[in-house]
C-alpha cells in the first residue's frame, strides 16, 4: 500500500499567502461592491523594462531558426548569463566569485527551499524570526524540524533567534550553535538590513563553528544606504562558510518570467565534503534548467539600457515606500523598513493581533497586508505592507489607512 510523506501533515496550515488570498476572495464574494487595494503579496506592477523586451524578442527569433534553435539550457546555466552575474554584481564589488560558482535557476524561492537537501537530516538549523516562512516549511517536509510546540508556536527543533525592535530587527547569536543558518537582508518582512562589521561577525561565527550560512540576497538592489554589504562574500571568509542566493523577480520584474541563481564556492566543505559537486548533481538530476530566452533576458539586465531602466523601476518601488512609511507615521503608527527595502513593517494599533488588524483593515478600509505572525512568533502585533503596488493604489491604500 502507498504512504504518504507525513512530515506534510506537520506543516501549519495552509501557506501564508493561500490562506490571505482565500479570505480576500470571500470577502470579495460577499461585498462585490467593494474596491479592494493588495499590498500584502509582494508580486511587481512594473512592466518588463523595454531593453529586456528588445531581448525576449531576438531571442524567440533566434528559438524560430534552425541555426540558431536551442534546447536544453546547460545545468548551470549559459555562460553569458553566468559571466555576467560574476562580473557585475560580484566582481565589481570586489567578490572572487566565478561564473564556475554560479547555478542558474527559476528563482530563489526554490533554490533556497531546495538547498537543505544536499544536508543531512540531524543538522540543526536556525531562522530569523520573523522569517520567510519558506526556510522553515522546507525542512519540515524533510522532517528536520521536530514536533510543533503550540505553547512557543515553533517547531522544538529550530533554534529561533528574535528579531525585535530592541536588536534593530537583526539577531543576536543563539545560545545552541546551530549547523544551518538562514540569514535574509535586505529581510522579508522587516525590511531591516545588517552593517558589513555585523555580518563580518556572523561568518566568523560560522566559520569558528563549522556552520554554514544561508544568505538570501533577493532584495539586494533595493539597498540605498551606504556601509550595507550587497553580498555575503564581501566579508572576509564567507567563502568558506556561506551560500548566497539571489532573484531577478523584485530586481527587474521577473516574478512571471522567473529567474535566479545560486553561488557556492568551490571550496566550501561541510562535513569534509565539497558541497558544489552535491549541488551540481541535484541540480542535473532534478532541473532542466531556465530557458534560454529567459536566460537572454537576464543578460539584458547587466547592459546599460537594461540596468538604467531597473534603476528607475527600482526608485519607483523605493518612492511607494516612502510614501507609505512616511504616511504611516505621521498618522502615528510605529513603522519600520522602507528605506533599503520595499517592505514596511509596522505595529498593529491598539495591541491588536495581527490577524485582527488584517481583518480590520480589510473590512473598514478594504486594503490587504499581512499578518506578521504568518512570519513566525515574533511577528506577533505587527504588519507588513509591501511597496510593489502600482502608484496610485499605494497613495489610495495609505490615506485609506490615515482616515481610520
Amino acid at each position: 500500500m502507498a504512504s504518504i510523506n507525513k512530515n506534510y501533515l506537520r506543516l501549519q496550515g495552509s501557506y501564508l499567502f493561500s490562506r490571505i488570498g482565500e479570505k480576500v476572495r470571500n470577502y470579495q464574494a460577499a461585498n462585490p461592491d467593494k474596491e479592494v487595494i493588495r499590498l500584502g503579496i509582494g508580486d511587481v506592477t512594473r512592466p518588463i523594462a523595454p531593453a529586456i523586451i528588445s531581448a525576449l524578442h531576438a531571442a524567440v527569433d533566434e528559438m524560430g531558426a534552425e541555426e540558431t534553435f536551442r534546447g536544453y539550457a546547460p545545468d548551470l546555466g549559459y555562460d553569458f548569463l553566468r559571466t555576467a552575474i560574476s562580473e557585475n554584481d560580484f566582481k565589481a564589488r570586489g567578490c572572487d566569485i566565478s561564473p564556475d560558482e554560479i547555478f542558474v535557476s527559476d528563482g530563489a524561492k526554490g533554490d533556497c527551499s531546495n538547498i537543505q537537501e544536499i544536508f543531512g537530516e540531524d543538522n540543526r538549523i536556525a531562522v530569523c524570526d520573523p522569517v520567510y516562512p519558506v526556510y522553515v516549511d522546507s525542512n519540515v517536509m524533510a522532517g528536520r524540524t521536530g514536533e510543533y510546540d503550540d505553547i512557543t508556536e515553533g517547531f522544538n527543533d529550530v533554534i529561533y533567534m528574535p528579531c525585535t525592535k530592541e536588536n534593530d530587527f537583526t539577531p543576536d547569536f543563539p545560545s545552541e550553535v546551530p549547523d544551518l543558518i538562514y540569514l535574509c537582508f535586505p529581510n522579508n518582512p522587516t525590511g531591516a538590513v545588517i552593517k558589513k562589521d555585523r555580518l563580518q561577525q556572523w561568518v566568523d561565527y560560522a566559520r569558528k563553528n563549522g556552520s554554514i550560512i544561508l544568505y538570501d540576497a533577493a532584495y539586494e538592489s533595493f539597498i540605498t544606504e551606504e556601509g550595507i554589504p550587497h553580498s555575503i562574500y564581501e566579508c572576509e571568509g564567507a567563502k568558506e562558510c556561506a551560500i548566497e542566493f539571489r532573484s531577478f523577480s523584485k530586481t527587474a520584474g521577473f516574478t512571471g518570467l522567473r529567474l535566479g541563481f545560486t553561488v557556492i564556492p568551490k571550496d566550501l566543505e561541510a562535513g569534509g565534503e565539497k558541497l558544489w559537486p552535491l549541488w551540481a548533481r541535484r541540480h542535473g538530476t532534478k532541473y532542466n534548467g531556465a530557458p534560454y530566452i529567459i536566460q537572454r533576458a537576464g543578460e539584458a539586465c547587466y547592459k546599460p539600457e537594461g540596468r538604467a531602466q531597473i534603476k528607475e523601476q527600482i526608485a519607483y518601488y523605493l518612492e511607494n515606500a516612502r510614501y507609505i512609511y512616511n504616511g504611516l507615521k505621521e498618522a502615528g503608527f510605529e513603522v519600520y523598513g522602507g528605506v533599503n527595502a520595499p517592505y514596511i513593517w509596522l505595529r498593529t494599533p491598539n495591541n491588536m493581533t495581527s490577524w485582527e488588524f488584517f481583518d480590520y483593515l480589510l473590512e473598514k478600509v478594504n486594503v490587504v497586508g499581512t499578518p506578521g505572525s504568518g512570519f513566525g512568533p515574533h511577528g506577533e502585533h505587527y504588519f507588513r505592507l509591501t511597496a510593489f503596488g502600482s502608484r496610485e493604489n499605494t497613495i489610495a491604500a495609505v490615506d485609506r489607512i490615515r482616515k481610520l
